[in-house]
């Protein structure tokens, strides 16, 4: 049997403040961190009530500093959680002590309903419905339970084809309709949730991204439901997907006729498969062929801290930026430059296993090719647009000064390392902005000024890794010659490999970071 939402999946761009909004403001819990099935780089947060319970679930994928969609025709646009009818007071009371604006209290079908943005200017309503209520509604959270959000309430479908996505849900995930008002018609499940069906005729399309509603999720009562379904579903053109295994459910996708992407889930196996119900949320999961693996990532995927907790409050300055803390910090910072087409995270694991205790910093360059990050603009493999280096190098010294007084850095303690691109970047930094890099690594590095300033780098401490293989390698002597004239000290080591990054890397690095520590 097919009953009601199983969960609605969102998409974040900045996860703390995602944990502030609905484990803080809204005191909803925090039942799973997982690393995405389809993406293990992603994180993956679900909110709940205290089971973690089908019905209850909100999740978001988030896409740290990721670029931002469109909410339109083809999507849910709106997500509506239940409260007690008597609680809109207290809601409309806390929302203004958080800052929130918040409109209404206003009738829909019926009933009163707080309309609200998360920081993704998703929009969330606090619908008043009195019969919706969960059997095990989160008290660890500094809301009265009187008042504590209960479960999903619905959704707001947004279709050019209303006729048609109304006919699909009723045909297949057991919707009827309750009653029209106006250019929505509302359908109701045996589990008493909503969907409200909007003729958006005449809006624009949505484009996925941050911002956005990716998917709405119906309750399967077992797989056999799933199969049911399927097979149903392959009589019309909802273009069904394969099933997949989700660990806590097995489910299914397809697209109902107006375009919005539909999933099945099973109620089974459940939150608590793998952590106790009181533990729910506390530790974080991978999928079980995830390519990459737990511990790296953990320092790749974002981190935030539960209301209440110490965390990083991050600054606006001039390059996308993400650190990682490890669990007991040794005070060192080491300052990361991704090579093409890498981002603010790729360096992270490498630089955590030379340096397990170190805060890092990934750094994001502004440059691209073809989409993806660089740190200038090349002309062709081996020459370059020298005004960008210069342009971009500025910028990065004067996200170092904001990023030194933001962050309470001390510059002299700061270990920049840079990959090809961005090590190309740092040795150009030497001479542009001398007396900001004091101590570097510089992996896969080619001299890339076609005209180098006179610098003074005595007292900057440098390792040169190149690889035997590679074909900029070449290059390498005549950089660390140029260092080693311009008064740096300079140590080189040459790897078997090629361009890419590897272990063979890190006991070169360590070694290093020993005798510069003497």
């Amino acid at each position: 049997m097919v009953s009601g939402i199983h969960h609605v999946t969102a998409v974040t761009r900045k996860v703390q403040a995602n944990v502030d909004f609905y484990a803080g403001f809204l005191g909803m819990r925090v039942v799973k961190q997982t690393a995405g099935y389809e993406d293990a780089t992603q994180l993956h947060l679900f909110y709940g009530d205290a089971a973690g319970a089908p019905g209850s679930l909100l999740t978001f994928l988030v896409w740290e500093d990721g670029s931002p969609g469109r909410a339109g025709y083809g999507q849910i646009s709106e997500i509506s959680l239940s409260i007690n009818p008597a609680s809109i007071g207290y809601w409309l009371t806390r929302a203004m002590s958080f800052g929130l604006r918040s409109e209404g209290p206003a009738d829909e079908f019926g009933e009163p309903v707080l309309r609200l943005k998360d920081p993704d200017n998703i929009i969330l309503k606090l619908a008043g419905a009195k019969d919706l209520r969960s059997p095990a509604a989160w008290d660890g959270a500094s809301i009265p339970v009187e008042h504590a959000v209960q479960r999903v309430r619905g959704a707001t479908m947004l279709t050019e084809k209303p006729a048609e996505s109304r006919g699909f849900l009723e045909s297949h995930f057991g919707y009827r309709f309750q009653a029209n008002r106006g250019t929505i018609d509302r359908l109701v499940s045996q589990s008493g949730d909503i969907i409200d069906v909007r003729d958006a005729r005449g809006f624009w399309s949505g484009a996925p991204g941050t911002g956005t509603i990716d998917h709405i999720a119906f309750r399967a009562a077992d797989e056999e439901t799933l199969l049911s379904v399927r097979k149903a579903l392959e009589t019309t053109e909802a273009s069904p997907t394969n099933m997949h295994d989700r660990k806590y459910f097995r489910s299914l996708y397809a697209r109902e006729p107006g375009g919005t992407l539909i999933e099945l889930a099973t109620d089974k196996p459940g939150m608590i498969v793998d952590e106790e119900q009181a533990a729910l949320g506390k530790k974080l999961f991978a999928p079980p062929d995830a390519i990459t693996n737990l511990h790296d990532l953990k320092v790749v995927l974002p981190q935030f801290s539960m209301p209440g907790q110490p965390r990083i409050n991050y600054r606006e300055l001039p390059f996308v930026h993400r650190f990682y803390t490890p669990p007991d910090p040794d005070g060192s910072v080491f300052v990361l430059l991704h090579g093409s087409g890498g981002n603010e995270t790729t360096l992270m694991p490498l630089l955590n296993k030379a340096a397990p205790r170190a805060t890092l910093l990934g750094v994001r360059g502004r440059a691209t090719e073809e989409g993806f990050p660089r740190w200038y603009k090349r002309i062709t493999p081996f020459s370059f647009d020298q005004n960008d280096i210069k342009t971009e190098a500025e910028a990065f010294a004067a996200f170092i000064e904001g990023a030194v007084k933001s962050y309470g850095l001390d510059p002299q303690k700061v270990v920049y390392v840079g990959y090809s691109n961005g090590a190309n970047l740092l040795n150009s930094l030497l001479y542009l902005h001398p007396n900001l890099v004091h101590k570097a690594v510089l992996l896969r590095s080619m001299p890339v000024l076609s005209d180098y300033p006179h610098a003074d780098l005595k007292g900057t401490d440098l390792l040169v890794i190149s690889g035997k293989t590679d074909a900029y390698g070449k290059y390498a002597s005549e950089l660390e010659e140029r260092l080693k004239s311009s008064g740096a000290t300079v140590d080189s080591d040459v790897i078997p490999g090629g361009h890419d990054l590897g272990d063979a890397d890190v006991p070169i690095i360590q070694k290093w970071l020993l005798q510069e520590n003497r």
